[in-house]
């Protein structure tokens, strides 16, 4: 009997993993900070505190190992990275169940941390194979993916959390268990061989990947134009619930609810819309389009003064989404395959250093508003702030853009 052919690497492999990822993440975002106060005695002002240094731990280890991970992905290659980070992150949630103390859950969050490395390793395996004029789509999925487990793993992480405060992590240890046993039998390799190359700790650590990157034109630009539209984004996310409870006097479920509609909307703009937006407009103007969108969106939701206003704006603001799956298209045909990991990780790195400040800027921000007077009151002032960084991501795209167009006219004159 014929030996069966082996399977062919595609980006359905990698959606399917990412989602059980993010349901994996999604699960503990409702329990983890109960069990953090519960360790502080009750106390909702010292947990939240410690929940703070937690999601900086987690994003720090995140912006070191990413750029790790990636290279090593570039030297044994995308599948052995990813399953050794899955089975980290499953082993992760074991000790964030089994946690008898506050030492323990920060011990958790480093590997955690750590192992979220593993989208780098995803990110490139996606470059690996898919061709350059689709890469926006793949990516566009990917996102689809982060919004269907954000989607479902909150809603799971609530139920079971009903039940036992401890039980999330298991089911997320569970989740992301079944990830690892997927890819074990059935994630085929993506990097071939002779598209490898040595792993160096100059490249892998989180500086020494940013400044590799300047051998590539345009590269520098994007990247630093990629980690703004992230760290912009982690503004909206942070204070999204301080802001519309203040202003529009939301209750729980009403923020919880509106934080679904805009994982749907994600969910359909990345799945479905950024495949047709970029066919039409092209990467770059496709790029240019959704910054400006999140520019003016961001705006919006500093004046909106109804919350049917700040709905419609969140619904339009969606479509800047297209942002990143473009980005990440244009920066991948910038850089040779064995070095799609060091890209990616670079990437990772940045994304989760907005994640450390990004957050802490817009509750300073929102605070001192509420705490000044007359004009100073400007309670919209850290989405004023995204809007302003959305314009500041556009000009470093632009600046980008002109530089390729200038290399590629003295390699090409008469083009």
């Amino acid at each position: 009997m014929a030996a069966s052919a082996p399977r062919k690497p595609a980006v359905g492999f990698i959606f399917v993993t990412l989602v059980l990822l993010m349901v994996g993440v999604g699960i503990i975002i409702p329990v983890l900070p109960g069990l953090i106060t519960q360790f502080k005695g009750g106390s909702v002002a010292e947990g939240s505190e410690s929940y703070g240094w937690l999601v900086g731990v987690f994003a720090a280890m995140q912006f070191i190992a990413s750029p790790i991970l990636g290279s090593l992905s570039d030297r044994f290659g995308r599948r052995k990275v990813i399953l050794i980070a899955l089975t980290g992150s499953a082993i992760d949630y074991v000790v964030l169940g089994l946690a008898p103390n506050m030492t323990w859950l920060f011990v958790a969050r480093v590997i955690s941390g750590a192992t979220a490395g593993s989208l780098a390793a995803c990110n490139a395996y996606i470059a690996d194979v898919t061709p350059p004029e689709k890469r926006a789509q793949a990516y566009g999925m990917v996102g689809a993916a982060f919004g269907i487990g954000f989607v479902i793993g909150p809603a799971l992480g609530g139920f079971f959390g009903h039940l036992s405060l401890r039980l999330p992590f298991f089911v997320a240890a569970g989740c992301v268990g079944l990830n690892a046993l997927y890819g074990a039998f059935v994630l085929p390799e993506s990097l071939l061989p002779e598209n490898r190359r040595p792993f160096s700790w100059k490249r892998a650590n989180p500086v020494g990947s940013l400044l590799a990157l300047r051998r590539f034109r345009g590269v520098v630009d994007l990247a630093w134009m990629y980690f703004i539209f992230n760290f912009a984004g982690t503004m909206l996310q942070s204070v999204w619930v301080l802001y519309t409870g203040h202003r529009f006097g939301w209750s729980t479920l009403q923020v919880g609810l509106s934080l679904t509609y805009v994982g749907v909307m994600a969910i359909v703009v990345q799945g479905v819309l950024v495949k047709r937006i970029i066919a039409r407009t092209g990467e770059r103007k496709g790029l240019v389009l959704g910054l400006l969108i999140s520019a003016f969106a961001m705006a919006g939701y500093g004046t909106a003064t109804q919350s049917w206003v700040f709905i419609v704006l969140a619904t339009f603001g969606a479509l800047g989404g297209v942002t990143g799956p473009a980005a990440q298209a244009l920066l991948t045909k910038h850089v040779p395959p064995n070095e799609q990991g060091a890209l990616q990780g670079s990437l990772s790195g940045l994304t989760s250093l907005g994640y450390v400040f990004g957050p802490v800027i817009a509750a300073w921000s929102f605070g001192k508003a509420l705490a000044a007077s007359g004009s100073w009151r400007i309670e919209g002032v850290a989405f004023y702030e995204a809007s302003l960084l959305m314009l500041v991501a556009l000009a470093l795209a632009l600046r980008s853009f002109q530089l390729d167009d200038r290399v590629h006219a003295k390699l090409y004159p008469s083009a």
